[in-house]
């Protein structure tokens, strides 16, 4: 299955995206069996972290076959290629940079790039982005997305990211989001794979 399909699959399954910023490589295994023991499918981690293509390529070589794994705040086209030579197959930044969705696109990664405004929106989806993050949600709002979607092709999933904890999303979904990007609430940076794995199960359990 491609990409796309994977993460189309992966998101229906569970509506949630880790984001392990901080991560080390030496210990991104055991964080991710921990995420996925808990149901989420779609793991990012943020170029920002210590050694992060190791970080994806541990990630993807033990978990590529029943999770969707990639980078998170990818600001540079050169760093498409890295990541999808590490493995990784979803690239998410903070911004909607047309340079970066396009690489991602003709490399035939997901690409989910951040935006805040309908004109960054269709910016974004003009250059080929597969995903739309919405970014950062709390200075949105759930009307405000909403608002959105009346002109936003129904078809391209919208993710929330910034602030989600497990008894605040069902307002995004009833405004039409699609999934959600978890990071500080989920992980922080040398937190225990057990504590990981009980965040994780909050927020699955906060979906329902």
């Amino acid at each position: 299955m491609t990409a796309v399909q994977d993460f189309t699959r992966y998101l229906g399954e569970c509506r949630l995206i880790a984001i392990i910023r901080g991560i080390r490589s030496e210990e991104a295994e055991a964080i991710g069996e921990a995420i996925l023991s808990a149901g989420i499918r779609i793991v990012e981690v943020p170029l920002n972290s210590p050694d992060p293509l190791a970080s994806i390529e541990r990630l993807a070589k033990r978990f590529g076959s029943e999770a969707l794994i990639g980078a998170g705040t990818v600001l540079d086209p050169a760093d498409v290629r890295r990541v999808a030579d590490a493995g990784g197959r979803i690239i998410v930044s903070p911004s909607t940079d047309t340079p970066v969705i396009k690489a991602t696109a003709k490399a035939g990664l997901v690409s989910a790039p951040g935006f805040f405004t309908p004109s960054e929106a269709f910016t974004a989806l003009a250059a080929g982005a597969h995903a739309l993050k919405l970014f950062p949600a709390e200075g949105s709002s759930p009307s405000a997305l909403k608002a959105m979607t009346a002109v936003l092709p129904p078809e391209v999933p919208l993710i929330v990211v910034g602030g989600v904890k497990p008894d605040t999303m069902r307002p995004w979904l009833d405004a039409g989001a699609q999934g959600f990007g978890l990071g500080g609430g989920l992980y922080k940076s040398g937190q225990s794979p057990k504590d990981t794995a009980a965040k994780a199960r909050a927020y699955v359990e906060g979906l329902k």
